[in-house]
């Protein structure tokens, strides 16, 4: 079975556009319904187009391992071998893809069976309180949404010729009117935090706040 993205105009205002059929354009009903709950949220169109195809690419590996588009109650504990099957895939799609298409089928899956129990996952969920609604009677137990490992970006400070070339990338004067504002904005703001830290940390006072220069008004 083939499937693809259908977008389709004209329909209901509470329809997503995007709809997820198969070849003979026949509707996967429980994407659709997500979908359209989604809609009815007033999720931009391009949010709805990005979840109907990350539904679509779980939908492919779904009938590939169960050989059916109908979902039952365990179909979210197969999360995991989800996961497995993108981390093999060549290329291996980024972590941040991978958290955003298992919690896109995640609540698509919820939706179709609320009262399902999910079971723990060590090293891809950890446990908390939710606090109930207006803090009123004691947390509930919860687990997070399964997800993996998002590596930590690393800022390397630019090379004096990508300075350089940066510099001398403008065309306009306009262009690098535009850079100078900014960069001035940035300076103007760190000015004044430096300002408010000076202010608040003075020598006759204890420095209390930890951050003191974001929130000036804290300081005793």
């Amino acid at each position: 079975m083939n499937f693809r993205v259908l977008e389709q105009r004209g329909l209901e205002n509470a329809r997503s556009p995007f709809r997820v059929v198969e070849d003979n354009g026949q509707e996967v009903q429980w994407v659709n319904r997500f979908l359209d709950q989604e809609r009815v949220r007033s999720v931009a169109e391009t949010t709805l187009r990005s979840y109907a195809y990350d539904l679509l690419n779980f939908l492919r590996w779904w009938v590939e391992v169960s050989q059916t588009t109908a979902i039952n109650e365990k179909a979210e504990s197969t999360l995991l071998d989800y996961i497995r099957f993108q981390t093999n895939r060549q290329p291996q799609p980024a972590a941040a893809t991978i958290n955003r298409r298992v919690g896109i089928a995640e609540r698509a899956l919820r939706l179709a069976f609320p009262h399902t129990q999910t079971s723990f996952v060590p090293g891809f969920q950890y446990g908390y309180w939710r606090p109930l609604p207006l803090g009123i009677g004691r947390p509930l137990p919860a687990l997070s949404r399964l997800r993996v490992r998002t590596p930590k970006r690393v800022i390397l400070p630019l090379s004096e010729e990508e300075v350089e070339q940066f510099w001398t990338s403008f065309r306009t004067s306009r262009d690098l009117a535009i850079v100078v504002l900014c960069c001035s904005t940035v300076s103007a703001r760190a000015k004044y935090a430096r300002s408010t830290a000076t202010i608040c940390c003075s020598p006759n006072h204890s420095c209390e706040c930890a951050a003191r220069a974001a929130n000036p008004a804290a300081c005793h």
